[in-house]
């Protein structure tokens, strides 16, 4: 059957169901409330604010990622209440006889203002809504958790929960579950972000001073999502302050930054602009080297967003993110980056039918040069995306949320091509460039089966379309060429179509205290290709094709979750997991990915399996904020070409990781903040003998990931100092100090062998460690 048919299928049975329940909805005279919960002073959007009925316990709505909500409820006299942590609640009496509007701008609780709230909403969603496996940070947290060179991450706060871990010292990539780190799926404002790190990875992308909200789901994504295996990172800018002009910014030892926002016409639209740039290449010029001198070295990257309101049914959104680094010595040249952009628009075909179309670009593209006299040559290689999103949101009534949508994908990816002059040290290459389409068409539907039970079902069917121009080979067990076939701009070479079938249910055992079981099905068709145990920016993608399947991960996963305290102070949670991967891929050892024409040759197909539990205790409120953060697991993967056929560790797989983070407000003027860090070593290979070739020493390797690099431990402690308000004054000051790892203990990056060069017999094992004691300090301001 074809994919149209298929679609039109699914768009016929969602079309009846409409129908179905809209008559039914009618029939009981109900009246429908809608509208938007946004923060008063800024005119932000705050999503999964809750608008309640006091006289209807247990019957409410959450604002979704615009800020709207829908409540449908017999007609009468109400006291309709919206609030939202760390803001006062809005109680509105009225009396209901017709469908109506109804916005809500919320201002910050005063007696809130000094707390430091980890999570913006973490304890009321953990019990009560079915998904599990969900984490919110919030970013006030994020600014005071001290991380390397004192740089707001929010990447590398998010590796301070359990079941997430960071793929190394000092890197923003990270694993899910067991995952690889090519399998997180990673959104700004919806568009897809491939390589979320700067400077080889001890920076994210992500700005903070442009982020409002950052959710991350960790395997049992909701139906809307889809493309990768372990995780889904969703990070949502700043919509800009449509009151009043303002700016902020910070200046820290390495990096710069500043942000601007104000009003295109209040009340009704805004915009955004954010920038932020290191200057490790002026500390470069000090150097009595003329080489060092002359290098370039830094990263810059630009955030912009703007909206604009043109009535109550109609909102148009455009944000845009650009990111570039910069490496350069003597005739040596590389950079890379990320472009991103997102034209949104929410319309509301009733008070119970939302819509929100999206136009998305993303690319990501790095070149390497080399200009030497007559030997000059470049790598170049991207990935390019072309995105359409249409996604509904139907409220048939206040224990229904209906979902579906659908999403096509034109991708556009060059493996590495490489140019060159005829004296260059490396040979030209064809231009390899390739062309697919990735479709998938969704429903999902939540249900408040009664009081205390919670369903969420979704079936997402997704199909992925290798296009031609270009000639493709079939290979045998061994990598060696079967058949190559040319096929014309165009032509569809081969079509992969899949089921995925999601599934998640909570049970509230108290008014604190649920339990939630989810099954997921995921299918990701981009894949991933590195020589290194983190991420570099040199990294292939390649995509599903004739030879490379696309990847398949069913997970189960259960878990307990509690509110603790008089006033819900601690919460607890406590999830299990078991995830079964297809269609893994690894390569044959010694396969160099750089300007590989056959990469597909030299790939190996297996299966994988991730297991594990994690525990998570939170304090909210109050002075002492923090969590404490526990995970045991084990991740293995399985090759017939690979340790003869068995079992062996993932080389993400560390199967102890512990991490306890505290925020500690001393005065209204000082916080003190600290971080403990410790795992298990990455899974590593070590040597087990060697020999000698043309005179040379070959080290012998022994089984794949059979070794493990030392402990990893690590504390850090920051303390932020923040100037009083000073009445009738906008501007406002902070300094922020921490130190990264203040025991200045040696951890492992990687262990090297080498022949003694006093005793030829023997072999030393090197240990490299990045970083020992860096202290750090910025000063941050707004106005």
């Amino acid at each position: 059957m074809s994919l149209n048919r298929l679609l039109a299928g699914r768009w016929l049975a969602g079309l009846a169901l409409l129908l179905l329940l809209a008559p039914a909805a009618h029939g009981q005279a109900r009246i429908t409330i809608s509208g938007t919960v946004k923060d008063a002073t800024t005119g932000e959007d705050l999503t999964g604010a809750s608008v309640h009925l006091a006289e209807l316990p247990g019957v409410g709505a959450a604002a979704n990622a615009y800020g709207f909500y829908t409540l449908t409820v017999p007609a009468g006299t109400y006291t309709v209440e919206a609030s939202f942590v760390g803001y006062q609640a809005q109680p509105r009496k009225l009396t209901l006889t017709k469908s109506q509007r109804l916005d809500f701008r919320l201002r910050a609780g005063g007696q809130e203002l000094n707390e430091v709230v980890v999570t913006g909403r973490a304890g009321q969603v953990n019990v009560s809504r079915a998904q599990s496996g969900v984490e919110t940070l919030d970013l006030k947290q994020i600014a005071k958790v001290p991380v390397l060179f004192g740089e707001k991450d929010v990447l590398k706060t998010l590796t301070l929960l359990p079941g997430i871990k960071s793929a190394g010292e000092g890197s923003s990539g990270f694993s899910v579950r067991g995952g690889s780190v090519d399998q997180n799926l990673i959104l700004l404002d919806e568009a897809t972000v491939y390589n979320a790190s700067h400077l080889l990875g001890f920076f994210s992308t992500f700005n903070s001073d442009a982020i409002k909200d950052l959710t991350v789901f960790k395997g049992g994504m909701p139906a809307q999502y889809g493309g990768r295996l372990s995780s889904v990172v969703d990070i949502r800018m700043k919509d800009g302050n449509d009151q009043a002009f303002h700016g902020s910014g910070g200046i820290g030892l390495i990096a710069s930054r500043l942000a601007l926002e104000g009003p295109l016409v209040k009340n009704k639209g805004s915009f955004l602009v954010t920038g932020r740039r290191t200057y490790a290449d002026l500390f470069l010029k000090l150097s009595r080297d003329a080489t060092t001198r002359s290098a370039s070295l830094y990263f810059y990257d630009l955030n912009a967003k703007a909206n604009y309101t043109f009535n109550d049914r109609n909102r148009l959104y455009f944000s845009g993110y650009l990111g570039r680094d910069v490496f350069g010595i003597n005739n040596f040249g590389t950079n890379y980056g990320n472009q991103t952009a997102t034209l949104r628009l929410n319309h509301l075909f009733s008070d119970r039918l939302f819509s929100n179309t999206s136009l998305i670009f993303s690319k990501y593209s790095y070149q390497i040069t080399l200009q030497s006299n007559d030997q000059d040559f470049s790598i170049d290689s991207k990935i390019q995306d072309f995105h359409l999103k249409q996604d509904f949101e139907f409220s048939p009534s206040t224990r229904q949320t209906l979902r579906f949508g659908v999403d096509a994908i034109y991708h556009t990816i060059t493996p590495g091509h490489v140019t060159a002059s005829a004296a260059a040290p490396v040979n030209a290459t064809p231009d390899r460039t390739n062309h697919s389409l990735e479709t998938a068409a969704y429903v999902s539907h939540e249900w408040s089966a009664t009081d205390k039970l919670d369903f969420t079902t979704g079936l997402r069917l997704s199909e992925f379309s290798l296009l031609g121009a270009g000639d493709y080979s079939t290979y045998d067990t061994e990598g060696n060429v079967l058949t190559t076939t040319h096929y014309n701009a165009g032509q569809f070479i081969k079509n992969y179509l899949n089921l995925e079938p999601r599934l998640a249910a909570s049970y509230q055992l108290t008014d604190n205290t649920s339990f939630k079981a989810g099954y997921a099905r995921n299918v990701q068709n981009l894949h991933l290709l590195s020589n290194s145990a983190t991420t570099l920016p040199t990294d292939l993608y390649v995509p599903t094709s004739l030879n490379v399947r696309p990847e398949l991960a069913d997970q189960l996963s259960a878990g307990y979750y509690r509110r603790l305290g008089a006033n819900h102070t601690y919460s607890f949670s406590a999830e299990v997991y078991y995830k079964w991967l297809q269609h893994q891929i690894d390569y044959r050892d010694g396969t160099q990915l750089q300007a590989n024409q056959d990469v597909e040759a030299s790939l190996l197909y297996g299966k994988g399996r991730a297991y594990g539990a994690e525990l998570l205790l939170r304090k909210e409120t109050g002075r002492l904020t923090g969590w404490v953060g526990y995970t045991l697991s084990k991740s293995q993967r399985q090759y017939t070409d690979i340790n003869s056929g068995a079992w062996f560790n993932y080389r993400q797989d560390r199967p102890v990781d512990l991490s306890i983070v505290a925020i500690y407000q001393l005065s209204p003027k000082w916080s003190l903040s600290g971080t403990i860090v410790g795992s298990s070593g990455q899974a590593v290979t070590y040597p087990v003998g060697k020999y000698m070739v043309a005179g040379q020493v070959v080290n012998l390797y022994g089984l794949r990931n059979a070794d493990r690099l030392p402990p990893y431990e690590r504390i850090d402690v920051g303390a932020t100092y923040e100037k009083p308000h000073q009445e009738g004054h906008r501007f406002h000051s902070s300094w922020n100090f921490s130190i990264y790892n203040l025991l200045a203990r040696e951890n492992a990056y990687s262990i090297t062998f080498q022949q003694d060069p006093n005793d030829p017999t023997k072999t030393q094992a090197l240990q490299t460690a990045l970083f020992r004691m860096v202290p750090s300090a910025t000063y941050n301001f707004s106005f």
